[in-house]
C-alpha cells in the first residue's frame, strides 16, 4: 500500500543505521509495500551500505532531489506514496498513521516534526510545525500523498533544486484537506549546526522572501548557491 521514497547523495556515514531504524518504526500490520533509496550519484559507499540493508530497493537517478523523487515515484508500486529524508524518523507506526489518514479523505499529509536537539530556537520551530498553515511546512517532516493525486498534480517541479518541498504544496493544498498527524516525526539538526543556526535561518527566510516576491527558480538556486558556504560556524 505505502511505498517509501528516500532520496540521497553521499550518506555513507549514516544510511545504513538510519534506513534500520526507520524499518523498525514500520507497524505490525506492516502496510508497507517497499522503501525505494534513490542515489543521486553519490560518490562515497553510500550504495554498497544502502544495498546491504535487507528489504531495501536501490535505483540511480539523474542528481537532484526533486528528479530523484519523482524518479522513485516513477518505480513505486503502492497506492500511497511517503517521502522521507535519511536522516528523519517517522513516529512508530507511521504506516498505520499515513493509512488511517488516507481513509479519513486526506489525500496528502505530513506529521509534527522536532529535531533532535534542545537548542530554543530549533524547539520554536518545531513548535510551528502543528499548524496546518502552508508557511509552516518544511521537507524534514515528510510528505505521503497518493499516487493518483502526484500524479495529477504532475510531480514535482524538476526546476526547483532548492524548495521543492514547497513548491508541490500549492497544488497539493489545493486539492485535498492536507493533514498534520499530531504524532511527531524527529529529524537531525546537523545542517544547522554545521552552519550556524542562526544563518541557516536567515538564508532560509532570505529564499522564501524572495520565491514571495517573484523570484524564479533560477535566481533562488544562485542565491542559496551564493550564501550557503557563507554559512560557516
Amino acid at each position: 500500500m505505502i511505498s517509501i521514497i528516500i532520496p540521497v547523495y553521499n550518506e555513507a556515514e549514516v544510511i545504513e543505521v538510519n534506513l534500520r531504524h526507520i524499518q523498525k518504526k514500520i507497524s505490525s500490520s506492516s502496510l508497507v509495500d517497499e522503501l525505494l533509496v534513490i542515489d543521486g550519484g553519490s560518490q562515497d559507499a553510500t550504495v554498497t551500505k544502502a544495498k546491504s540493508v535487507e528489504g531495501v530497493q536501490v535505483f540511480m537517478s539523474p542528481k537532484g532531489r526533486p528528479k530523484q523523487m519523482n524518479f522513485g515515484a516513477q518505480k513505486a508500486k503502492g497506492k500511497i506514496l511517503y517521502f522521507l529524508h535519511i536522516d528523519s524518523f517517522p513516529p512508530q507506526d507511521f504506516d498505520e498513521l499515513i493509512v488511517t489518514s488516507v481513509q479519513n479523505g486526506h489525500e496528502a499529509g505530513c506529521f509534527k516534526m522536532k529535531f533532535r536537539s534542545q537548542h530554543p530556537w530549533l524547539k520554536f520551530i518545531s513548535w510551528l510545525t502543528k499548524f496546518k498553515a502552508r508557511s509552516c511546512r518544511g521537507g524534514d517532516q515528510s510528505l505521503f500523498v497518493t499516487k493518483s493525486l502526484f500524479e495529477k498534480i504532475g510531480g514535482y517541479n524538476e526546476e526547483f533544486l532548492i524548495y521543492e518541498d514547497h513548491e508541490i504544496l500549492k497544488p497539493i493544498y489545493e486539492h485535498t484537506d492536507f493533514d498534520v498527524i499530531p504524532s511527531w516525526i524527529s529529524t537531525s539538526a546537523r545542517r544547522f549546526k554545521e552552519k550556524g543556526i542562526l544563518k541557516l535561518q536567515l538564508l532560509f527566510w532570505g529564499i522564501y522572501f524572495k520565491k514571495w516576491s517573484g523570484a524564479s527558480s533560477e535566481e533562488l538556486y544562485r542565491f542559496y548557491e551564493k550564501h550557503i558556504n557563507n554559512t560557516a560556524t
